[in-house]
């Protein structure tokens, strides 16, 4: 069992260049079972938080748009790790080894903005038109895979470092996907702050906002992906060692 530290970022629509102005804290615990010194299986409970701002985009439209995000993001998978070299915990010869993982996950987000110095829930503002019931589920399922590197620094004790990457069925984990909807239509829904969350171009001086309906807000064609590097300690609960020489 072990746990790791680092850092979260996202890939997405207020995050098209692989900016990395915004890292935020990751944090994993796991449990891993070794079925042979190849192939491994290892439950996992990550935390991240990940946030964007289009005033950090180079991008003319994406400067323009002036939208912004954040989340916290809880994490429960199952993962198979395929280690590179044949590894045994508390070996002298094979103590060592990258792996790739490939696995399973369910995870809970919800993506906020901050607005005239209050946070407020932009998954219940229907900020791209979502009628009441009908906005996305904040629960959500992911492939998880990635590579690691593990470590002995004594028998018991091993040091652990990945970097992971999620394959999401979902592209509104900033809030952001697909076309402009009708202020007028939010603000009946909604009211006046999920109306002005709707189109943030006015607030960096346009007048009108770039935010015509129908116009393009984000590409719902590419979902969403998070990512964690982290490095940490794992401790080994079996017992390899030889027996003592009998006397008798």
């Amino acid at each position: 069992m072990g746990g790791t530290v680092g850092i979260s970022t996202y890939l997405g629509d207020l995050n098209t260049s692989y900016r990395l102005e915004h890292p935020g804290f990751a944090a994993r615990l796991f449990a891993r079972y070794n079925f042979n010194p190849r192939i491994c299986l290892k439950f996992v409970a990550s935390y991240g938080h990940i946030a964007a701002n289009d005033a950090d985009s180079d991008n003319t439209f994406e400067h323009d748009r002036n939208l912004s995000f954040a989340t916290h993001i809880f994490e429960g998978a199952g993962e198979f790790e395929f280690n590179f070299l044949p590894y045994k915990h508390g070996s002298k010869e094979e103590f060592f080894t990258p792996y790739m993982f490939l696995g399973f996950a369910t995870y809970k987000f919800n993506p906020t903005a901050e607005y005239k110095g209050q946070t407020y829930n932009l998954n219940e503002l229907g900020t791209e038109g979502q009628f009441l019931g009908a906005e996305y589920n904040l629960i959500q399922v992911a492939f998880t895979y990635g590579l690691g590197i593990k470590c002995d620094i004594s028998y018991e004790w091993s040091i652990n470092a990945e970097f992971s990457s999620r394959a999401l069925f979902t592209d509104y984990l900033d809030d952001v996907s697909t076309v402009y909807p009708d202020v007028k239509n939010v603000r009946k829904l909604h009211g006046d702050v999920a109306a002005a969350l709707v189109d943030r171009s006015v607030e960096i001086g346009f007048d009108p906002g770039i935010g015509q309906k129908d116009r393009q807000r984000g590409n719902s064609t590419d979902n969403d992906s998070y990512h964690m590097f982290t490095i940490g300690l794992a401790y080994y609960f079996g017992y390899i060692r030889c027996p003592s020489i009998s006397n008798n």
